[in-house]
Formats: C-alpha cells, structure tokens, sequence
C-alpha cells in the first residue's frame, strides 16, 4: 500500500468513526501536516477555504475539540530495536550506555534481563513465573483474529523449552518486532457522545519517574527489585480517579518482557511482592486480553489503548462480562505512564 492509499484509507476510518459526509478538502501547502488537515476536515466538515484552500491551516475544531494520537513503524521490516545499539549518531543516550554496552549488555533483552533476575533471587523464584505471563497472553491471541499468534497457544513446557535470548528470559518472554500502526481520537466528553459510539471516558492519567531513573538501565537503585516509576503512577490514577486495584474489571499491562507484568501487577496494589505470577495464574484480572504485544502486535503501547476502549464498548473479542472500568499502562523500564478509563455513565 502505498502513502497516498495509506491516507486515503484512513481518512475513510476517520469518516465512519465521526458519521458525518465528506467534505471536498484541499491538500494545504504543509506536506507534512496537510494530510492531517485535510482528513480531520473531512471527517469533521470544517469546509471553509481557509481550511481547505491551497493555504489551509488547521480547523479550530481540530485544534480545540480533537486530538489524534498515532504510532506507526517498520521494527520487523527495518530497524528492528531486537538488534541492539549499533550505528547510532552520538547522543548523551549512547554516553549513557556506555556504561553497560561493553559488557555485553548491548539489547532491551539484556537490559531486562538484569532486573528479572534480581526480582527472581529476592523473592524466591524460578523463571517459570515469567511463563505464567507469556501462556496468558498468548491464549487471549489465539482467539483475536487480528493477533499475529492467531491460532498458536502455548503451554508453560513451551516456554520453558524456549531459546535463551538473555538468562533468565526466554524467547518466550520477549515481545514481537512489529510493522504496524495504530491512530488514538480523544475528543470533549460532550462532543464524543454525539458519535456513533459510546466514548471511552478518561478517568485518570499519570506520568511516573524514579530516582536514578534511566532508559531500561537504571541498575544503580537502591532497590532494582521493582519498578519504582511505575509505582509513582497507581497514587494519582487512585487519588485522581478516586478509584483502586478491586475497582479495576480488567488490565492492559505494558509487556514488552514478561516479567515487567509481575512487577506492574505488584507496584499497583493488585497483590503482594513476589506473589505476582500466582495472581495471573489464578486468573484474578482478565489482563492484555487481545494477546498483548507477545501475541497480537509491538505498535508500542498503542494496541492496548484500542483494546481498553473496545472492552468498555463491550465489542472486544475476548470480552470481560461487565467491564466499565480498565487500566492502561505503558512503558516499564523506563519514565512510565497509565490510564485510567471508564465507561460513560
């Protein structure tokens, strides 16, 4: 597909989520913002010529009621980050990596391999808790259609018969390299119940660091068991949304390597220290329910987002019975952040 069948097709997605007819739209004069503009007038019926015209700019309606969120990559096609740091222009992040590069920690595997195994020796583990996240996964995947391991459930032999990529994780425990894509509309409360469908409503979000907080390599804590910027975030979710861990139906879980599931689970009250891979055994929260970036796809922490949304319209695949109230993370290892969502009412 080419860029211009790319946009054209979104466009068309952007119309049917609004409901409302297309406008004709000129392309504007930005070659990188004039697709935007001319979608968001289409879809949004902005038809003015100072939208539209040869020097359209952007619609207020889209600068003041609409947002659009997107992600999109080639990490299976081109760069793919499983690779490592190699050819990279210098940066203060390549004078920080200085520090672990030559002593072979040279990939985001290696790097969570280091906390993985801390969690592991302090709280009295083996690494089979890591498969308890990975079977989960990929079982939710096996039934979503849309999931690159459609059709493919694991068991916890497969896991532990899995290659080693960097001791204690497993091929298994890694997530996917993905080309793909997804676009986030975040609109007023009062506009997006004019929609054909039911809104997803934004409760709460938080953005959470650590002390001595590094890009995937923060090994120098005082405690490198959890996952201390992760739990900065569950104090405002809570405070702000006025919720907590027994109000959540079901979880999206940033999990680019299994064990950051189990420390996420723990830093956001959903069960004692060490006792995380027990909690997703019993099935207790429904997590990652469209197979997670193990098992559907690696746009980041995007697909989870959509995921969320299609649990509170009740139109997921996997869907929990009654879910009105979800938790989104993303990124673990590094500055992290979460989401509270809600159904509307």
């Amino acid at each position: 597909m080419s860029d211009e069948q790319a946009r054209d097709e979104l466009g068309e997605r952007l119309r049917k989520f609004v409901g409302r007819p297309a406008a004709v739209a000129g392309a504007g004069k930005d070659p990188v913002n004039a697709p935007m503009i001319r979608h968001w007038c289409e879809a949004l019926g902005d038809t003015h010529p100072a939208y539209t015209g040869p020097d359209a700019i952007a619609p207020p309606t889209m600068l003041q009621v609409w947002t659009m969120g997107g992600l999109a990559f080639n990490e299976r096609s081109g760069r793919r980050f499983g690779a490592g740091v190699r050819h990279r222009e210098p940066s203060a992040e390549g004078v920080a990596l200085g520090w672990t590069l030559p002593f072979g920690l040279l990939t985001p595997a290696s790097w969570a391999a280091m906390a993985a195994r801390r969690h592991l020796h302090a709280h009295g583990l083996t690494p089979e808790a890591f498969g308890q996240v990975a079977v989960v996964d990929r079982a939710y995947a096996a039934t979503n259609p849309d999931a690159y391991f459609h059709g493919r459930p694991i068991t916890l032999a497969d896991h532990a018969a899995s290659r080693w990529i960097a001791e204690p994780l497993r091929l298994l425990d890694c997530c996917q390299e993905t080309d793909g894509g997804q676009v986030v509309v975040v609109a007023s409360l009062e506009r997006a119940r004019d929609l054909p469908h039911p809104p997803a409503v934004i409760a709460a979000a938080a953005q959470g660091a650590g002390r001595a907080q590094e890009q995937m390599t923060s090994f120098h804590r005082d405690d490198p068991t959890g996952l201390p910027e992760m739990n900065a975030v569950p104090r405002r979710l809570w405070r702000t949304s006025g919720l907590g861990p027994d109000d959540i139906d079901m979880a999206i879980l940033y999990d680019h390597f299994t064990p950051f599931v189990l420390m996420q689970l723990e830093e956001f009250g959903f069960c004692g220290r060490g006792r995380a891979a027990d909690f997703v055994a019993e099935r207790r929260l429904p997590p990652n329910t469209h197979g997670g970036r193990p098992g559907e796809a690696y746009p980041h922490g995007m697909n989870g987002i959509a995921e969320a949304v299609r649990q509170l319209r009740g139109t997921a695949v996997n869907q929990v019975p009654g879910a009105s109230r979800t938790l989104v993370t993303a990124r673990t290892g590094v500055p992290a952040s979460g989401l509270v969502l809600t159904a509307d009412g």
